[in-house]
């Protein structure tokens, strides 16, 4: 057998094993995005195992540093060759270091940390966070995405989602993301006992951007009224959105800042909530009230602070929002030149970038299309007519002028089908 039959039979085996082992429809959506099997990864790009390089613009927020970034990737090899997974018994100096480089990006006043794996494990914690300070009602946001643990998965406002799933967490409500008006009455229905839980851009909903001021509002409705703030970032932060925080554009303290997605480097992956001495009381008095064995893992915490180190150093969270602004302004111009009056909107903010169309099905037939000529994109979970972009800050002028070109190709693909 010669190296390109072993190579797709290897690629068959693969699939196969999605099939019997792990999911038939994953499966499915595979061979509907061409049957790429990806095997490596570094900075901007992937490679498969037929040798097809793919510009990475999406992961869902993960890779600002792009993959496999050195400083990550060494940081990493040296803590494996050391002391990879802790006791948790004794202290380990590892996760005292990320903690303190991720306190210094935060809003001040935020000051304690707890580690996890997922984005969703963060939420918990900070569900638990608040009703260990007597908040018991939730409330989220209409299209808000927070996860699928059944915690996380109850304020997130997704019947699909849900719906297979109840009975929910109860005493949870719901009201439009960017209408202060609806969270003031639902806030002064229930004095002092609310938890309100809100992203500064809904990513999943299709990069939904609130009207200018529509956070500080919340902040100071929730301080009205005896209310707990946790401000999910965990795929808008650590610079995606061109600043460090999406608090730090309105000035925003919350009870619980929640980060994960790019604070593990694209290597790891490692969450966190990070919160104000107040609020994290519980958690300071007795450190077993909530626990997890690889919380603070010494290897993700190495992949935590390599990449707030390099993200710093780079000044990527500044290149982010250099880089977005073009991106979105020529996107938008050469979408709206192919597609006309199929294209709603282009909007963004610094490296999130969201499409949406207004014809059905259409936002899919991009996504196939950019697949095609070379770009991986993201579909939006809460807004399936939604294309969205998270391209790593680290994108060089080629990689923008191949992302732009693919943008063309595909757009115009899909002009040919209308």
């Amino acid at each position: 057998m010669d190296l390109l039959a072993q190579d797709a039979a290897a690629d068959r085996a693969t699939m196969d094993r999605y099939r019997r082992y792990l999911s038939a429809g994953r499966a499915a959506l595979g061979e509907m995005f061409g049957g790429d099997i990806e095997v490596a990864s570094e900075g901007a790009w992937v490679r498969t195992s037929t040798g097809r390089r793919l510009l990475n613009c999406g992961g869902y927020g993960v890779l600002i540093t792009g993959a496999r970034h050195p400083r990550v990737v060494a940081a990493v090899r040296e803590q494996l060759d050391t002391n990879p997974v802790a006791t948790r018994l004794l202290l380990e100096p590892t996760v005292g270091r990320a903690a303190e480089a991720l306190v210094a990006t935060a809003p001040d006043g935020l000051d304690r940390v707890h580690f996890a794996c997922g984005g969703a494990e963060a939420v918990e914690a900070a569900i638990k966070l608040a009703r260990a300070n007597g908040k018991r009602r939730l409330i989220s946001m209409d299209n808000g995405y927070h996860g699928k643990t059944l915690g996380a998965l109850s304020v997130t406002a997704k019947p699909v989602f849900q719906d297979p799933f109840h009975p929910l967490l109860p005493g949870v409500a719901h009201v439009p993301f960017g209408d202060a008006a609806a969270l003031a009455a639902e806030l002064a229905a229930h004095p002092g006992e609310a938890c309100v839980i809100v992203e500064p851009v809904q990513a999943e909903a299709g990069v939904i951007i609130p009207p200018a001021g529509y956070l500080a509002e919340v902040a100071r409705l929730c301080r009205a009224h005896g209310a707990f703030l946790v401000l999910d970032e965990i795929q808008t932060g650590l610079g995606r959105l061109g600043y460090w925080w999406g608090a730090e554009r309105e000035r925003v303290t919350p009870d619980v800042l929640l980060a994960g997605k790019a604070l593990g480097g694209g290597v790891l992956p490692v969450s966190a909530a990070i919160a104000g001495a107040a609020a994290f009381a519980p958690f300071d008095r007795d450190p077993f009230i909530h626990t997890s064995t690889f919380s603070g893992s010494p290897l993700g915490m190495a992949a935590a602070h390599a990449a707030i180190t390099a993200i710093r150093e780079e000044d990527l969270v500044w290149r982010a929002r250099w880089l977005g602004e073009l991106l979105t302004e020529e996107i938008d111009e050469i979408v709206r030149e192919a597609l006309g009056d199929a294209v709603r909107e282009v909007r963004g903010l610094g490296m999130l970038i969201g499409i949406e169309l207004a014809v059905d099905g259409l936002a899919g037939e991009l996504l196939l299309e950019l697949v095609a000529a070379g770009v991986i994109a993201n579909h939006s979970l809460n807004s399936a007519n939604v294309l969205r972009l998270t391209p790593p800050a680290v994108l060089a002028h080629e990689d923008v002028d191949f992302l732009l070109a693919a943008v063309e190709t595909a757009a115009r693909a899909v002009a040919d089908v209308l």
